[in-house]
């Protein structure tokens, strides 16, 4: 029987807080939180892929090395110059700033947990 593999249909981060976290999202990205998600996460209504941040599956550690390193994270955001704006205005780690690349203008920021993120304007 053929199968068919469509891609990622759900992404979460695995946070030290995930309340935190969702906050951080829902107030200076601008996402809106779902009105249900599993145990332990924050469903947050992100589209066309649903997003959430999670307490730690059994056996990860945070404290070791740099949360999602390998993962590259990217969002798309209509107002990728007011986004920045924001974040520099709530003191997020800005890791690269607002340069204009193969998926438009595309700044990049640390989370709170320290997870790297891309937002960029292109489709």
């Amino acid at each position: 029987m053929p199968m068919t593999v469509t891609g990622p249909d759900s992404i979460a981060l695995q946070v030290r807080d995930p309340e935190r976290s969702a906050q951080f999202y829902e107030t200076v990205l601008g996402l809106r939180r779902a009105p249900r998600a599993p145990s332990g996460a924050v469903a947050l209504a992100g589209s066309p892929v649903p997003f959430a941040v999670r307490e730690p599956l059994p056996g990860v550690d945070l404290d070791e090395g740099r949360p999602g390193l390998g993962v590259a994270l990217w969002m798309h955001c209509d107002g990728v110059k007011g986004l920045h704006a924001r974040l520099v205005e709530a003191g997020t780690p800005i890791l690269n700033g607002p340069a204009e690349g193969p998926f438009g203008l595309a700044p990049a920021f640390a989370d709170p947990d320290g997870h790297a993120v891309t937002v960029h304007d292109r489709g």
